[in-house]
């Protein structure tokens, strides 16, 4: 197994289309190859690891007991389009320590003193804690929060803000009861702070970033979003969440209006449980190309997969289970548009397994090249999805375990 982490470790490495730090959009059929090629090396080795579950990204690290000394490995597991992101897997470790906040004068051992720092950090939790903010989280480039190890919580205040940055992982958190941050001075790094107007009430606030990845967090009530991706953000995988409890759950792409910005938007949303207690909005998107595969839908009240403004839109490989009690079976939705406009719209359904009366509604010609560029890993069968969603939300790792 050592042997195969290498090899895939120097093959990222190594990769001049993965060692580029620009954030411009990314050739599609490179991105398709590699993930074929990885996933496809994740199956065949699914007798060698004995966790093997066929989620590519699990099998790439949990099957280790030694995950605590090696958690940067965690950085060399991302797919989709947000598998650049590795976050701050060049940088020391930071230990987070206390659990209170200060917008402008943060202490050491807190964990916005760590995610301001200009340096790559990864960053870790010394023992369980409930964080409240005072305000929104500024997370600042080439950092990890890595809350494997110990019961995380961010909630009941502001949340976390990814603004103009990149190579940012988030894992292992709950994030929840999120609220507005008022207006007010915000540090953002050691030496600049800014005057910030009252936030969303996001959970993850993604604006204008580029190679994000959000994994295994858990997500429920909050304010506006619980993850928010706009002002072409790109290079952005949302995988193993676990939301629950909230009406609009998902943004991709700002407003119909936001053309110039969003059109290039790249974002994979693979191997989440979308459960009890959602409204719609899993996603909805504007303009770019969003690649929807293999995520376990087991309620909306609206909705599931919504847009307006010709995103294009790969559903592959999902499992939609209609609602009992709601009359809204079908799991998508055209906004803002006339039938002649939306049925040109290039939105394709691809293996999903629909259950109790779910159904897609199709559009658009299909161009091959556009799902080509939609595409940004290989899918596997719907009828796998419950085993590969098994463990999704925040996991409970314990050091010399299977996480």
């Amino acid at each position: 197994m050592a042997d195969w982490f290498l090899l895939m470790f120097q093959f990222l490495l190594l990769s001049p289309a993965l060692t580029s730090s620009s954030p411009s959009v990314q050739d599609p059929e490179s991105v398709v190859q590699e993930l074929h090629k990885i996933t496809n090396n994740s199956r065949r080795n699914l007798a060698y690891f004995s966790c093997g579950t066929g989620n590519p990204i699990d099998d790439c690290w949990r099957c280790d007991p030694n995950w605590e000394r090696n958690r940067k490995r965690l950085a060399d597991c991302a797919i989709g389009f947000g598998r650049r992101a590795i976050g701050g897997r060049d940088g020391k470790y930071y230990m987070v320590t206390n659990p209170s906040d200060h917008a402008m004068d943060p202490k050491p051992g807190t964990l916005r003193h760590a995610v301001i720092q200009e340096e790559p950090l990864w960053i870790i939790f010394k023992h369980d804690m409930f964080i409240k903010l005072k305000m929104d989280l500024i997370v600042n480039s080439h950092k990890t929060i890595d809350g494997r190890g110990a019961n995380i919580h961010i909630g009941r205040g502001p949340c976390i803000e990814i603004r103009n940055k990149s190579n940012i992982i988030i894992h292992g958190i709950h994030i929840h009861d999120c609220v507005r941050g008022g207006s007010g001075y915000v540090r953002d790094s050691n030496s600049h702070f800014f005057w910030r107007s009252r936030s969303d009430g996001d959970g993850v606030l993604i604006h204008g970033s580029s190679f994000v990845w959000v994994d295994h967090c858990s997500f429920s009530n909050c304010y506006d979003g619980l993850i928010d991706v706009v002002h072409g953000s790109t290079g952005v995988t949302i995988s193993n969440n676990y939301m629950t409890h909230h009406n609009k759950v998902m943004l991709l792409g700002h407003s119909d209006s936001n053309e110039e910005e969003d059109k290039n938007m790249q974002v994979t949303v693979a191997f989440n449980h979308f459960g009890e207690g959602l409204g719609g909005r899993m996603p909805r998107c504007r303009f770019g190309y969003f690649h929807v595969v293999n995520n376990y839908y087991t309620h909306w009240q609206q909705y599931a997969i919504g847009g307006s403004s010709s995103p294009t839109i790969f559903s592959q490989g999902n499992r939609f289970v209609a609602p009992h009690d709601v009359d809204h079976k079908e799991v998508t939705k055209h906004f803002g548009s006339s039938k002649d406009e939306w049925k040109r719209w290039n939105w394709r359904s691809e293996g999903d397994l629909m259950l109790n009366g779910a159904f897609f509604t199709e559009s658009g010609d299909g161009a091959p090249f556009l799902y080509e560029k939609a595409s940004s890993m290989e899918g596997r069968p719907a009828m796998l999805v419950t085993l590969m969603t098994a463990g999704a939300g925040a996991l409970a790792c314990k050091n010399g375990q299977l996480c």
